[in-house]
């Protein structure tokens, strides 16, 4: 009996891992093979069940229903009988949450936002690109050093993190991860082909093809205008030349339209979101004449909103500096909303003891079409804050001067978006 229904798509390495996991654990689900992303997707019996409209989604025959990657490969590899995807210790399923995480927040989002440019879907920034290279080889460098006495990631046995890395890694091969790095990093090539061979999952995985050199960004080719004959001067009529002249400039207008983004057709407001930016990084935060005064002095609560932001996974954070380098990394993912928002995100508390909370200020009511430019939004928690209540407005007051303390942790490293 199936357990369910997973809207997928055939390429995606998530799609492929969840499969995996169920074909290794002895539990079928059901693949819609008529699925149309990007068209089913929209649909409203789609939405009805998924509200944002996201893939993987999954429908359990029971009515149940899930998203987001985390929770539905955990949910699918809870189902498989006397397996040991999800380890056999408390100190294993640990383990294996810590590696899933490893996939998904230091390899995948990399990936997403190299694609992301490469494609265009966001507009080209090389320093970006650079960067989450950068932040993919520090990743392969850690999961290489850990393979290196390792068959699997955790324990002697295939588990949910082994299948969902694969699944990440087989995307990385096809784009990013070329000859050079194979060669650098032969222990994850072997581990691949190790986790992908296995008799259950062999189909699934399929043939890998190994790319020789990285994907990279090709500028698109501009237009040649077409060279037009002058007309002979006998020949010219001015009122109807007029009108072909004024035809032609609507055609070139047409084929290189601007997209606006819907937050730049919002009224205009009051507050400067620039100004406060520069007004909050020269002065002092709190007493006369600081930006709290100057923010409540000027602050369209119609056009702009406040927001409280939190890590989700905080328990598996570990070095506070790694923890500023996370911080550091979102920040970057979010270079394409730069103009609509202003943000300082705290990491509070010591060595594997510690949280990230803070605060965003972003353009509109509301924060999805500002984050989610960056892939990796979904680490974390967006609540509102109400400026009237006493509660919210201290927390605002104290992360934006650095004093914020949460749950018994104190400040310890701070990083402002401006």
């Amino acid at each position: 009996m199936s357990a369910g229904t997973l809207w997928t798509t055939p390429t995606s390495g998530e799609g492929k891992a969840f499969r995996a996991v169920a074909a290794y654990g002895g539990v079928k689900i059901d693949i819609p093979t008529d699925y149309k992303h990007y068209e089913d997707n929209k649909k409203p019996e789609f939405l009805t069940q998924f509200p944002l409209g996201k893939i993987p989604a999954f429908k359990g025959t029971d009515g149940f229903v899930l998203t987001e990657t985390f929770a539905i490969s955990r949910y699918i590899a809870s189902l498989a009988p006397n397996s040991t995807l999800l380890g056999s210790s408390p100190k294993e399923a640990a383990l294996i949450d810590q590696w899933l995480s490893f996939s998904i927040t230091e390899i995948r989002t990399s990936l997403r936002t190299i694609y992301a440019l490469i494609k265009g879907v966001y507009p080209y920034n090389k320093n970006i690109h650079t960067a989450m290279v950068d932040s993919q080889i520090r990743a392969f460098k850690v999961l290489s050093e850990h393979l290196q006495t390792q068959t699997f990631l955790v324990g002697e046995r295939p588990s949910l993190a082994d299948f969902m890395l694969a699944g990440v890694l087989s995307s990385t091969f096809a784009m990013t991860f070329d000859a050079a790095l194979r060669q650098q990093f032969p222990n994850i090539v072997r581990y691949y082909e190790t986790v992908t061979g296995h008799p259950s999952v062999k189909d699934i995985f399929g043939a890998t093809e190994y790319i020789e050199k990285a994907v990279q960004f090709v500028p698109p080719k501009k237009e040649e205008k077409p060279k037009q004959e002058k007309p002979k001067k006998e020949e010219k009529k001015p009122a109807p030349k007029k009108k072909e002249e004024d035809e032609e400039e609507e055609e070139e207008s047409y084929e290189e339209p601007k997209a606006k983004n819907p937050l730049d057709l919002l009224p205009k407001s009051t507050f400067n979101l620039e100004d406060w930016k520069r007004f909050y990084s020269n002065n002092e935060v709190r007493g006369p004449g600081g930006s709290l005064e100057w923010f409540y002095n000027n602050f369209d609560k119609e056009g702009f909103s406040i927001w409280r932001v939190d890590y989700k996974y905080g328990k598996e954070l570990t070095e506070t500096f790694m923890s500023s380098n996370l911080i550091r990394g979102f920040f970057t993912r979010l270079e394409g909303s730069r103009k609509y928002l202003f943000g300082y995100l705290c990491v509070l508390g010591v060595k594997n003891d510690s949280l990230i909370s803070g605060v965003f200020i972003c353009r509109g009511k509301d924060i999805m079409p500002v984050v989610e430019v960056a892939p990796d939004w979904e680490s974390y928690d967006f609540k509102p804050i109400d400026l009237e209540s006493a509660l919210d407005k201290t927390f605002f007051e104290q992360a934006m001067a650095e004093e914020l303390e949460l749950e018994g942790k104190k400040w310890a490293d701070g990083k402002s978006f401006k």
